[in-house]
């Protein structure tokens, strides 16, 4: 059997990694954050519109459901400023070596976990 040209066999010749998982996380979680904006922005039309859209929209913000939706928006919004931070750095030229791009992808995998709960604390005690 030949080695393959791609990588994208994934099961037979290719392991997923740290960093590919996390490249691929941040494209994820970019998509997640344009779709929470649709979101963001409708509730500020419906703050502006007041009544009974305000009324829906707060309920389906307020229920279960719309708080697993903006945990995972704030889960999304870290793990992508961190990772963008990340990639500042590689633009500069610091961090291409295996180990510290490793090392790097769990700072960033632990800073969001942190300002996750930092920003939930926060929200719950306030």
């Amino acid at each position: 059997m030949e080695r393959p040209l791609s990588p994208f066999m994934f099961p037979i010749w290719y392991r997923f990694q740290l960093n590919s998982v996390s490249s691929i996380l941040h494209r994820v979680t970019g998509i997640g954050l344009a779709v929470g904006s649709i979101l963001l922005a409708v509730w500020l039309v419906a703050v502006s519109a007041g009544g009974e859209m305000f009324a829906a929209t707060h309920a389906l913000i307020a229920s279960p459901v719309g708080i697993v939706l903006l945990f995972l928006w704030s889960v999304a919004f870290f793990y992508h400023l961190c990772n963008g931070i990340r990639h500042l750095l590689w633009d500069a030229g610091y961090g291409f070596d295996i180990r510290q791009a490793n090392r790097s992808s769990y700072i960033v995998l632990a800073a969001t976990a942190l300002l996750t709960v930092l920003a939930w604390l926060y929200v719950a005690l306030a």
